[in-house]
């Protein structure tokens, strides 16, 4: 059994004794690794839309306008992919006949 194999067996307690023990060694670390957070995009709505938009998700129970706004964009992204998928795949079919 790899050491890795075996640290995913060890309690939290265990993997923190572990990384203190080993904290001032260097030897005991890889490589620094560097990671990019991908970017968002922000988006101001106009005022009266935003209202709509936030009595909306309260009706909806939605904790808040944010994550509502999210899931329906989400949403209407889905039904415009599948859209365009059939129509895709019907103009396929068309083409070959």
């Amino acid at each position: 059994m790899s050491a890795k194999s075996e640290l995913k067996y060890l309690s939290e307690r265990q993997v923190d004794e572990i990384v203190i023990a080993q904290a001032e060694d260097n030897a005991a670390w890889e490589e620094p690794i560097s990671v990019r957070r991908e970017s968002s995009i922000t988006m101001s709505l106009p005022p009266q839309l935003a209202t709509r938009a936030a009595f909306l998700a309260r009706l909806h129970k939605v904790p808040s306008v944010e994550e509502w706004l999210k899931n329906i964009i989400k949403e209407r992204i889905d039904f415009e992919e599948a859209a365009f998928a059939g129509l895709k795949q019907s103009l396929g079919g068309k083409s070959s006949s």
